[in-house]
């Protein structure tokens, strides 16, 4: 008598073919649906290799379900890494595996907020000047704009750019702040000790109090104080006062906004995980599947069974038997399959919507929630102790 293990190719796609727990299951599950659809009574014309495929897409069906909730609870950690393709193969791993959580994905979304700041971002700052001309005010930004060397900065595509600084100021904010002998000193100034403070005598002071008032005397040496300023009109950037003398330079840090695809570094997380699809998800082993699954696993192979014998009796309705016909079931047979496998299909999804990773830490909130009012009735005790000898 044919076994799995003596028939080739007993499945399609052979992916659980060398499993002992699916082979030893293999041969039971041709017997469990043949007596569930009534072999001993009547034939079933369903041959081993057919049920073999039901069981093998039994399997893969509830791989795949399981693989799509954990993706649900899961890409987006897993966004960026590496698909585990290799171009040929698909080598699977993370499917049966609990990561850990990052933040790689809200950092990459707050890496444009950062570039805008001037404080990250993936993009190349460029810095080039201006020559000045004699009386002359207005300069193309594109054209004008060179390197040290002579070069036009833009000499291939003019994307779009953001200038992030004109040096047109004498740039004395350092000095100013950290001076201790200058009466504009804002330490001294916040202390009530103007210029008498010795550089001897130091403060300890946190980080963001030096950038806030370093930021602060910057601004007002731009605003109040500094005699010159400019103006931007699209590619255009006029000067006043107008120069008046020939030679000089006007430097200027700018930056284009970066390609998504090509970032000013070699980013390989943009061909990683960038969505359900190239997860590395394979299949899940049978050996690693538990009884819940297992049990479904053998009645969604009851279902496509019937599904599939509901075929095969439908290209007959009847068989003509000397005087008389034998109406078979084909139909009712397909329509209680197709019901059997939404049904399941139906169970499995709402009991694993209850079980992302998102509804857990609700059900955990809940009973904490719960606990905390069970207990508000316990009575509290007095501060009394009774002993008993």
């Amino acid at each position: 008598m044919a076994t799995f293990s003596t028939i080739n190719n007993p499945t399609p796609f052979g992916f659980y073919d060398l499993e002992d727990d699916f082979k030893n299951e293999a041969d039971s599950m041709v017997t469990f649906v043949k007596r569930k659809l009534g072999d001993d009574i009547l034939s079933v014309e369903l041959t081993k290799k057919q049920i073999f495929a039901c069981f093998e897409e039994s399997v893969l069906e509830y791989s795949s379900i399981l693989n799509q909730y954990q993706a649900k609870s899961q890409l987006v950690n897993y966004l960026g890494f590496p698909t585990g393709s290799d171009g040929k193969t698909f080598l699977s791993g993370s499917e049966e595996k609990f990561p850990r959580d990052n933040l790689e994905y809200l950092s990459r979304f707050a890496e444009p907020y950062a570039m805008e700041a001037g404080i990250g971002g993936s993009y190349n700052m460029i810095s080039g000047s201006i020559k000045l001309e004699s009386n002359r005010q207005d300069y193309d930004i594109y054209e004008d704009l060179k390197h040290s060397n002579g070069n036009t900065v833009f000499e291939e595509a003019k994307g779009k750019i953001k200038i992030v600084e004109v040096y047109h100021f004498n740039p004395q904010a350092a000095y100013r702040f950290f001076d201790t002998t200058s009466a504009i000193n804002y330490l001294n100034n916040e202390f009530s000790f103007e210029s008498f403070t010795p550089e001897t005598i130091f403060y300890v002071l946190p980080v963001f109090e030096d950038i806030l008032r370093a930021g602060q005397l910057d601004l007002s040496n731009r605003v109040r104080r500094s005699n010159y300023s400019y103006r931007v009109d699209g590619t255009k950037i006029r000067l006043f006062p107008t120069p008046t003398g020939d030679g000089k330079e006007l430097w200027l840090r700018v930056r284009q906004y970066p390609n998504p695809n090509s970032p000013a570094y070699k980013d390989a997380t943009i061909h990683g995980v960038s969505n359900m699809s190239n997860l590395p998800f394979g299949n899940i082993p049978y050996k690693g599947i538990n009884s819940i699954g297992r049990q479904w696993i053998r009645q969604f192979t009851l279902a496509l069974s019937k599904e599939t014998l509901g075929h095969i009796r439908s290209k007959f309705g009847s068989i003509p038997v000397p005087g008389a016909e034998v109406s078979l079931n084909g139909s009712d047979l397909l329509s209680q399959g197709r019901e059997d496998k939404e049904k399941l299909i139906t169970s499995l999804k709402e009991m694993l919507d209850t079980m992302t990773y998102d509804k857990l830490i609700e059900v955990q909130s809940l009973r904490a929630e719960n606990m905390n009012k069970q207990l508000k009735f316990v009575p509290m005790p007095n501060g009394k102790a009774i002993f008993m000898g």
